[in-house]
């Protein structure tokens, strides 16, 4: 498994808000296992903070914007997008006012301060939202729609369009983070000629400038027109005889797409995990990523815990041979068939729940429901075979229930059923005593969840 990443060492970055104009100097620091990604005003008394978390999303109009009470933090998408794509799970980011600085309106700058400062693994797996099934996403107003689709790693495509002679259709695709530092990170926010006067007019873009965004110049008007807008955002008149991109050359031809998608990963670290599947975005916007990594952060919260991303068609673990090595148990009270999956503190059986077991004779004769007695008593043996499996001579110890506690069956589980167990320590084990964790998933549903207390003994 992966280990949940944090800085090296701390570093800073210093430049205007996009939206603002007012500097301001963002410090990134280390952080401990579990922190998360937190933002805190240092310039306000107490220091208060706030989570990168959708849950704080307050407005998304050119920009994310994250609130807690009165205390607010604008433009928190690019240095978020280069955090999740390099793998940083924790950090606190000290920053003395309301906006991050845009810098040049990429995420170039973020990355190459994380390379610099370096990162760690750290003692604690990282905790990824896995898609194992389809999930689509609509905006309000159904132009937009963003797509999961199963992935063994982090993938993404997007499709922007616009009613406009320069920029109409693009698609921008990053198969691997690993092309994420040199083909998304050093692409510019865009914005349209048109769009200048309505931005002023809602108090947005006071940091704008042409060394921060690509201008597109996609409807002719009179020059006297280009002067005036140019003196209401303090820059000289950019010299445009014809329509396209006014003042820089495109570092790629579809470098607007590619920016969406930079912003759509910057967003989507919103939910708190990183990702393993592919996003599929058609006319991708803040409002819409953030409203579906709200969405997804609502069923973390109803969960807490996704169906591990299991190939029943992979070679196993351990096989039933080395379970028996293990486990005491022998039929008709060996309840765990094969192991996918060792972790530092976790593992991941395989139970087949088959009409042939003994307990369907009564369980009941018109209607085979496999006892949920059985059902924990199975997440029992699995953690029995990771602490066993982590001790030299383990035929010389067992292991023996203790305590059980806040069971609860949320479907049934019948022959035929596949039941998927993933348990897990609660707290590192003190004097041979394991608090655990346990759920079933049978078809990508949570069945049967538990906490369990067991402690293994050496035989005398």
């Amino acid at each position: 498994m992966s280990k949940q990443k944090t800085l090296k060492k701390e570093f800073s970055v210093t430049g205007k808000g996009l939206h603002t104009g007012a500097n301001s100097t963002i410090v990134l620091k280390p952080a401990a296992e579990d922190h998360g990604i937190v933002f805190c005003r240092v310039d306000l008394p107490d220091k208060p903070q706030i989570p990168a978390l959708a849950e704080y999303v307050s407005a998304t109009t050119r920009g994310t914007v994250l609130k807690s009470g009165e205390v607010t933090i604008n433009t928190v998408e690019h240095c978020l997008s280069a955090l999740y794509a390099l793998g940083v799970d924790n950090c606190l980011i000290e920053i003395d006012a309301p906006e991050l600085p845009i810098i040049e309106g990429s995420a170039k700058v973020y990355v190459e301060k994380i390379r610099e400062a370096q990162t760690v693994s750290q003692n604690v797996d990282k905790n990824y939202f896995v898609i194992t099934q389809k999930m689509v996403f609509y905006s309000e107003d159904s132009r937009s729609s963003i797509t999961l689709l199963p992935d063994d790693e982090f993938s993404a495509q997007v499709l922007i369009g616009y009613d406009s002679p320069v920029l109409n259709n693009q698609y921008a695709v990053l198969n691997s983070m690993s092309n994420y530092a040199e083909q998304i990170a050093p692409c510019r926010t865009f914005v349209f000629v048109r769009e200048l006067e309505p931005l002023l007019k809602n108090n947005l873009i006071k940091g704008g400038d042409l060394d921060n965004a690509i201008v597109i110049y996609d409807k002719e008007v009179p020059k006297s027109e280009l002067q005036r807008l140019a003196d209401l955002m303090c820059q000289p008149c950019p010299d445009s005889n014809s329509l396209g991109y006014i003042n820089t050359d495109l570092l790629f031809d579809n470098e607007p797409a590619r920016h969406k998608l930079l912003d759509l990963i910057g967003d989507f670290a919103l939910i708190g995990r990183p990702l393993k599947g592919r996003i599929v975005a058609d006319h991708p916007g803040h409002k819409v990523n953030t409203a579906f990594a709200l969405q997804i952060r609502k069923e973390i919260k109803k969960h807490d815990v996704f169906v591990p991303a299991v190939n029943l068609n992979d070679p196993p673990i351990m096989d039933i041979n080395r379970i028996m090595e293990l486990l005491p148990h022998r039929y008709p009270f060996l309840l765990v068939d094969k192991v996918m999956e060792i972790g530092e503190n976790h593992i991941v059986a395989i139970k087949n729940v088959t009409y042939n077991e003994m307990q369907f004779m009564g369980h009941f004769p018109q209607e085979p429901v496999m006892p949920g007695v059985l059902q924990v008593e199975a997440m029992a043996q699995a953690m029995g075979i990771w602490m066993l499996n982590s001790v030299d001579n383990p035929e010389e110890y067992s292991t023996y229930f203790m305590k059980i506690d806040n069971v609860k069956f949320r479907q049934k589980v019948v022959p035929g059923d596949v039941m998927i167990m993933r348990t897990h320590l609660l707290t590192p084990i003190k004097r041979g005593i394991a608090s655990i964790k346990g759920y079933v998933f049978v078809n990508g549903n949570i069945a049967t969840e538990a906490e369990m207390m067991a402690q293994i003994v050496k035989n005398k």
